[in-house]
């Protein structure tokens, strides 16, 4: 069983929670700009005290445009009035939100991130080459612009971080097949970097929603050197099937041999044929049949 380490848990003072701004549609406004500012052009062609009050009409239209934000799909406007939190739009469209408050947009696209190689050591201390590639996107607007520096180099940081520490975990390859290697449970560890970087990125409002090794590979220095131990393995691994599948067809043949004519071979006799089948079936090369003219005694 794979077990997973619970890293510290990363508090953040004063941690943003997204919640949803106070907004009415900026049609409206628009409507009420077009009203007032035709109304502060009568005024000031009217004249005279007429003047005062179109100024204040303009004012008023200005204050209204001051408070106009634009929302594209997949994208989210947090608003800020003077340094203050207001919340956050995820509605697409025009809004009308409180006047001179600024708007700061994120993207809510899916977004994916490919790690350069790393070395790193594995568990048993070989030098390896590993990358990986990061599907995300933020489903916290507020974590994403108000907790963090910058949240896209956030994930690349620590991405590369969770990658470092997960590939220290386990061996390249396991030639005992008796425990979780890189190279031989790609699944299980990629479900572990998924679930570590979902840990860590959790302070940014981030959704890791794939994250799967795209290179592994032993370092330069050492890669002819473990190339002659994986095919030394698979030799040895090959061999010894073939021996097991020897050792059973001659005691097949044997017990079918007795069971079909009837005759009863002796020891020697069953370990010469053992030895003639071992022979022909292990050996690299083709057997060369030999003919007993005579007694086999």
């Amino acid at each position: 069983m794979m077990e997973h380490q619970t890293l510290p848990e990363m508090e953040i003072r004063g941690s943003s929670t997204e919640y949803a701004a106070a907004k009415m549609s900026g049609f409206f406004a628009l409507l009420a700009i077009l009203i007032l500012l035709v109304l502060c052009v009568i005024c000031f062609i009217g004249g005279s005290w007429l003047i005062v009050l179109g100024i204040l009409l303009f004012c008023a239209a200005f204050v209204l445009c001051c408070g106009l934000v634009i929302v594209q799909p997949n994208t989210a406007a947090l608003i800020m009035f003077f340094g203050k939190y207001k919340g956050v739009i995820r509605d697409d469209g025009i809004w009308l939100v409180t006047p001179f408050s600024t708007a700061k947009k994120v993207s809510l696209r899916v977004r994916n991130f490919n790690s350069e190689k790393l070395k790193v050591n594995d568990e048993s201390g070989n030098p390896i080459e590993i990358a990986t590639v990061v599907v995300y996107r933020v489903t916290d607007a507020a974590k994403a612009l108000l907790d963090v520096n910058n949240y896209q180099q956030f994930v690349e940081i620590q991405s590369e971080t969770s990658l470092r520490h997960v590939a220290a975990q386990y061996p390249y390859d396991d030639f005992d097949e008796g425990r979780i290697s890189l190279r031989r449970n790609g699944d299980e560890v990629s479900a572990q970097l998924q679930a570590e970087l979902q840990e860590r990125l959790a302070v940014a409002g981030v959704q890791i929603m794939e994250a799967r090794l795209t290179h592994l590979a032993y370092a330069t220095e050492i890669a002819s050197a473990m190339l002659q131990r994986q095919q030394a393995a698979a030799i040895l691994a090959a061999r010894q099937i073939i021996v097991d599948g020897a050792v059973g067809m001659a005691q097949m043949a044997i017990v079918k041999l007795e069971e079909d004519s009837g005759c009863k071979l002796d020891e020697e006799r069953k370990m010469n044929m053992i030895n003639n089948l071992m022979v022909s079936i292990i050996t690299d090369r083709s057997s060369q049949p030999v003919i007993n003219v005579g007694s086999m005694y």
